[in-house]
């Protein structure tokens, strides 16, 4: 593995795990390989810690690819509960309200999806990234401020329902970039007439890296531990140590 030219690393990202905390963990099985202090790691699209699936991690220099994996279509599988908002629309925040949800058909769902599909505007959760006057939208939701953020447009170019069961519907999404799930299962919701928020999800693909591509994070770190490591031509393997390290630490 060549980290300093640069790896693209694609992780199935674990359950309660931040994007971060992903990526600190692959940074410090490559810092620990190079006996370096510094290495240059980041993430292309960032997954909620209630969410699981594709996690794309670049090294090196890679790491310049990042915006050009970010902006790959997304394929997800979330599932929604029906008759039931959180004011984070998924299960970061205790249920809020609770609506009826016993009239939702399949046939009514199926009813619905059409206006979903296609290019749309979507607000996004004030519980998320999005900067309200240079500060983030999240930051001001959780002490308690109001927070009112804008459409923005953005493309579901395929949703559909994998199961229904009771109040709980799967779908698949394979949307743009900025789309938020979430907020999508909020509109789902009010569009049929009750309530609904984000109990569960998992993304299959971002670009043409697919879930089967995945390692999970710790083999991910196994064979960073593991491989044979090689360095690009203008690396100087005859420096001193020190400058070894500092060279790489540029990266």
């Amino acid at each position: 593995m060549d980290f300093i030219s640069g790896e693209i690393i694609a992780i199935d990202k674990p359950l309660e795990w931040t994007s971060f905390d992903a990526v600190k963990r692959v940074r410090g099985a490559i810092q620990r390989r190079l006996s370096v202090k510094k290495f240059k790691v980041g993430h292309a699209g960032t997954l909620d810690p209630l969410a699981t699936g594709v996690l794309i991690i670049c090294t090196g220099r890679a790491t310049r690819q990042i915006e050009r994996l970010q902006n790959g279509t997304k394929e997800y599988v979330a599932e929604l509960t029906l008759g039931a908002t959180t004011p984070s629309y998924d299960l970061e925040t205790k249920i809020d309200a609770t609506y009826p949800w016993e009239h939702i058909t399949r046939d009514a769902v199926e009813a619905v999806l059409p206006g979903f599909r296609g290019k749309v505007m979507q607000v996004p959760p004030v519980f998320s990234a999005v900067k309200v006057d240079g500060k983030r939208a999240y930051k001001l939701a959780r002490k308690g401020k109001e927070v009112e953020l804008k459409a923005k447009p953005l493309e579901i170019s395929e949703l559909e329902i994998v199961s229904f069961e009771g109040n709980r519907l799967t779908l698949r999404v394979v949307c743009s970039k900025g789309t938020y799930i979430r907020a999508l299962a909020r509109d789902i919701g009010e569009s049929l007439g009750s309530g609904a928020h984000l109990s569960g999800l998992r993304r299959t693909r971002v670009g043409d890296i697919r879930i089967d591509d995945c390692l999970s994070l710790e083999d991910a770190v196994k064979k960073i531990e593991t491989e044979t490591v090689t360095f690009p031509e203008d690396y100087k393997m005859n420096d001193s140590e020190g400058e070894k390290q500092e060279k790489a630490s540029s990266e």
